[in-house]
C-alpha cells in the first residue's frame, strides 16, 4: 500500500515538474523544435514567455489629467442650445439662451420676452433639454430670466464618470494598437482626475500620445445652403464672410456653426460618398447645430484601401442612429449633409435619397492615419480633453540593470539559504533544496499561465517567497526533531512532524495570502506585482514544501526498510 502511494505521489510530482519546466522554457503558440531547447532557444523562449514590467523592460510612464472643466463647459453650451430649441418648439419667444461657465460655476440662462408663462416654459425646457434637478441642475428665476445651475454634487459625480469613461476609452485604444502588458490606473487623490499609464517596451510614445489625446468626434450635420440645384454647395472664402452671411451682427447664433472645409472641385452631382481633396484650398461653410447624429451612434468604423496608397474609413451606425439619420435624410432630399470630424468638415454629400446606416470618410489617408482614425472612432470620443502632467521614459539599459540586480539578489539569497539548509540539516537539507528549486520553477510557470507581469517589486516577492518556503521546511524539520527527542520512532516522528507543522504552515500562508490579496485589490502597479508573485509562491509552496518534501521522506524511509536507525536531520 505504501509503495502504491509512493508511486502515485512520484507520478504526480514528475508530471507537475515536467509541465512546469515546459511552460517556463518551452515555446507558446507553436510546435516545439529541437532549437527551442538549446541555450539560445531557451533564452528566447524565456524572453517571450515572461512579461516584464516597465521597470525591467523599459518604456514610457505617462500621467494624464482629464480636463473635466472642459466637459462641464461643453455640457452647459449644448444644454443652452437644447433649451433654446425646446422653447422655440413650444412656441415661446426666446430673446437669449446662453451658457455661463466662469469661476467654476456652470449655468444655462434663458431670457424670454413674455414672463407670464415661466412655469410652462420651464416644464417644456426641462422635458426636452434634460435640465431637471433629477440630473443635477438647480433652478431659479428672476423676472423674465430662467437659470439652471449645475450643482457641486452633480459636478463631482459627472467628473468621476468622465474620468472612468476616459480610462475605458484609453484602455480600448492602447489594447487595439498592441501595447504589451500596459498599466492603466487612477492616479493621485479621488478628485485629481488623473490617470497613470505605463507602457513597457514603448520608447517613443509620440504617436500613441496623439492617438490617446485625439478626440476624433464624428458628427453628421446639415450644411446650410441656398435651395439646391445639385450644383456646388455654398462656401465662403473666409470665416468672417461666412459669419456675415448669417445677418446676426457679427455673432454666430447658438443654432449655427461656421466650420472649415477643403472643397472638392467636382462635388456637383456627388451622392453620400462624396469626399474632399486634402490638398484643396480651405473654405468655410455654415452648418446647423446641434448635429443630426454624432459618434455616440457609431456602430463600427474600419479602414479600407480605396486606391494605391490611399485609404478611406467606412462607418456604420447603430439602430437608433440609423433610424434618426434615415428620418432626417428622407425629409431633406436635395439638401446638403456634411461629415464633420473634430470640428472640420471632411465631406459634403448631396442628399439624393433616403440613407440609413452607412457612410464613408475619404481624404487621402495613409494606412497608419486611417487605422488610427478608425480606432479612435470605434472607441468613441473622449468625454473631455486630456493633458499630460508627467512623462518619463525608462531606457532598456536601465531595465537590464534592474534585471541583473534582481537576479543577482535572488541567486545570492538562494545560495545562502541552500548553504544554511545543507550545513544545519545535513541530508534533510537536500530535501528542502529540491522543494525550494521546484517552488521557483512552478512560481514562474504560474506567472506565465496567468499572464502576470514581472516587475522589480515582483522579484522582491520572489525573494520573500524563498524565505517563506524555507521557513515551512524549518517548521517541519524542527517538529520532527522534537518528536525524535520525545522518543518517537523515526517513521512516527516524520508522520507526526508533518501532521503538526501542516496546521501552522496553513495558518501562516492563509494570513499572508489574504494580506497580499488586499495589496492587489487596493494597490497600484508595483504593489500589485509584489502581491502576485507572493501569492503564487505561497500557493506553490503548499505543494512543494509539504507534498514534495513528504514524498522524499517516504522514499528515504522505504529504502531503509521497516527498522530505520537514523535520519540525517
Amino acid at each position: 500500500m505504501k509503495k502504491r502511494n509512493l508511486l502515485q505521489r512520484s507520478i504526480i510530482i514528475a508530471i507537475v515538474t515536467l509541465v512546469g519546466f515546459y511552460i517556463v522554457i518551452g515555446p507558446h503558440g507553436r510546435r516545439p523544435h529541437a532549437r527551442d531547447f538549446t541555450p539560445s532557444g531557451i533564452k528566447e523562449n524565456l524572453a517571450q514567455n515572461i512579461h516584464l514590467g516597465l521597470d525591467l523592460k523599459g518604456g514610457s510612464h505617462l500621467v494624464m489629467r482629464v480636463k473635466v472643466e472642459e466637459f462641464f463647459k461643453k455640457l452647459s453650451e449644448e444644454s443652452a442650445i437644447a433649451a433654446q430649441n425646446a422653447a422655440k418648439e413650444a412656441g415661446f419667444d426666446v430673446k437669449e439662451a446662453r451658457a455661463e461657465t466662469a469661476g467654476g460655476n456652470y449655468r444655462v440662462i434663458v431670457t424670454v420676452g413674455d414672463a407670464s408663462k415661466l412655469q410652462e416654459l420651464r416644464d417644456a425646457i426641462e422635458k426636452k433639454a434634460d435640465l431637471s434637478d433629477r440630473v443635477g441642475w438647480s433652478f431659479s428665476s428672476s423676472g423674465n430670466t430662467l437659470t439652471w445651475t449645475l450643482t457641486g454634487t452633480a459636478q463631482r459625480t459627472l467628473a468621476e464618470s468622465a474620468t472612468d469613461q476616459a480610462m475605458k476609452i484609453i484602455d480600448t485604444r492602447i489594447n487595439a494598437v498592441g501595447v504589451a502588458e500596459p498599466t492603466l490606473a487612477r492616479h493621485g487623490g479621488q478628485n485629481s482626475h488623473e490617470i497613470l499609464l505605463q507602457m513597457p517596451g514603448i520608447q517613443d510614445p509620440e504617436r500613441l500620445k496623439q492617438l490617446l489625446k485625439g478626440q476624433s468626434h464624428l458628427e453628421l450635420v446639415h450644411v446650410v445652403s441656398p435651395p439646391a440645384t445639385q450644383g456646388s454647395v455654398q462656401t465662403y472664402p473666409s470665416e468672417a464672410e461666412a459669419i456675415a452671411s448669417l445677418n446676426s451682427g457679427g455673432k454666430i447664433p447658438p443654432n449655427r456653426r461656421v466650420l472649415p472645409y477643403a472643397e472638392r472641385p467636382e462635388l456637383a452631382g456627388q451622392d453620400a460618398n462624396a469626399n474632399t481633396n486634402a490638398q484643396a484650398p480651405k473654405k468655410w461653410v455654415v452648418v446647423e447645430s446641434p448635429a443630426i447624429i454624432d459618434g455616440a451612434q457609431l456602430r463600427s468604423a474600419t479602414a479600407n484601401q480605396s486606391r494605391a496608397d490611399e485609404y478611406e474609413i467606412d462607418f456604420a451606425l447603430k439602430q437608433i442612429g440609423s433610424q434618426k439619420f434615415g428620418e432626417w435624410t428622407g425629409a431633406n432630399i436635395n439638401e446638403y449633409m456634411g461629415v464633420v470630424l473634430d470640428n472640420q468638415v471632411k465631406s459634403i454629400a448631396f442628399i439624393k435619397g433616403q440613407i440609413f446606416d452607412q457612410g464613408q470618410i475619404t481624404g487621402r489617408f495613409s494606412k497608419q492615419s486611417a487605422d488610427d482614425l478608425a480606432l479612435t472612432l470605434r472607441s468613441g470620443a473622449l468625454p473631455a480633453p486630456i493633458e499630460y502632467q508627467e512623462e518619463r521614459t525608462v531606457g532598456p539599459s536601465l531595465g537590464a540593470d534592474s534585471i541583473r540586480s534582481g537576479v543577482r539578489a535572488s541567486l545570492l539569497g538562494l545560495t545562502l539559504v541552500v548553504l544554511f539548509m545543507l550545513i544545519y540539516y545535513r541530508g534533510s537539507g537536500v530535501n528542502a533544496v529540491i522543494a525550494l528549486l521546484l517552488n521557483m520553477i512552478l512560481m514562474l510557470a504560474g506567472l506565465i499561465i496567468f499572464g502576470a507581469t514581472l516587475t522589480l517589486p515582483g522579484i522582491a516577492g520572489i525573494i520573500l517567497t524563498i524565505g517563506m518556503a524555507v521557513d515551512s521546511n524549518v517548521l517541519i524539520f524542527e517538529r520532527i526533531r522534537e518528536e525524535l527527542r520525545s522518543g518517537k520512532t523515526i517513521p512516527s516522528a516524520v508522520e507526526q512532524g508533518f501532521g503538526h507543522a501542516f496546521v501552522t504552515i496553513i495558518d501562516t500562508h492563509v494570513t499572508t495570502i489574504v494580506s497580499s490579496l488586499f495589496l492587489y485589490a487596493f494597490g497600484a502597479g508595483p504593489i500589485r506585482g509584489f502581491a502576485v508573485t507572493l501569492v503564487l509562491g505561497l500557493l506553490v509552496n503548499l505543494f512543494s514544501a509539504v507534498y514534495v518534501s513528504r514524498t522524499i521522506f517516504i522514499w528515504l524511509l522505504s529504502r531503509k526498510g521497516k527498522r530505520v536507525q537514523s535520519l540525517s536531520i
